[in-house]
């Protein structure tokens, strides 16, 4: 059985109610039957958790305003300072700086960059790319931890009509391309944030959530 401080290892899922929490849940439990997987709001299990998840689909002006609503931003501030986070989909685009989604809207700041629209007359090859972005695509992996095990080029899950912008391209842990370069991977110290669902990404996907629940913050 997984141990920490003489207990079972804890993974929380954070719920605002806006993330696809029945298939995050499910794939953590699958790839660690061990952990206690909980879905859950409250301040003092998310903080007594080992590992945390901040999943998030929909709109970003929703996204941000359930967070600040239920004080979300305070606990995943102090998160980030103290455990492994994982940041999924709109989780990721909730950690950065500015979203230009629905006139613009301020996100957490646990990142710095922009979230841009892909845009109505994305093209390559000549050809007219449909936006969201909805399919398998490739991700070319960058030097850390949550890629062990996953060769570089493997497809991922996708779903989004925005993408991800870092300022700190030293921060960029795997790009993705569609019509255009998109940074489809984010860390820095304790904190791992992917544009893509790993829990919808079947070998790869299931590979990476199973390194983030053994990974112990370590770049």
């Amino acid at each position: 059985m997984s141990i920490a401080n003489g207990r079972s290892k804890i993974c929380a899922v954070i719920d605002y109610g806006m993330g696809n929490l029945h298939s995050a849940h499910g794939a953590l439990q699958k790839v660690a039957p061990d952990t206690q997987v909980l879905v859950t709001s409250k301040a003092e299990e998310i903080l007594a958790a080992d590992h945390v998840v901040l999943p998030g689909v929909g709109a970003i002006r929703d996204c941000m305003a359930e967070i600040r609503a239920q004080e979300i931003d305070q606990i995943v501030a102090e998160v980030k300072n103290t455990k492994p986070l994982l940041g999924i989909c709109v989780g990721l685009q909730a950690m950065m700086s500015h979203s230009e989604e629905n006139g613009g809207v301020d996100c957490l700041n646990l990142f710095d960059g922009q979230v841009k629209y892909f845009g109505d007359d994305l093209t390559e090859n000549g050809q007219r790319l449909k936006v969201p972005h909805m399919g398998w695509n490739q991700v070319e992996t960058l030097n850390h931890p949550l890629w062990a095990d996953i060769a570089d080029g493997s497809r991922f899950y996708f779903v989004h009509s925005y993408y991800v912008d870092a300022s700190d391209k030293s921060q960029v842990k795997g790009r993705g391309f569609y019509g255009k370069s998109f940074d489809a991977a984010l860390g820095q110290d304790n904190v791992f944030a992917v544009q893509f669902h790993p829990e919808k990404s079947h070998k790869n996907g299931l590979q990476l959530l199973q390194n983030f629940l053994n990974w112990d913050g370590q770049a």
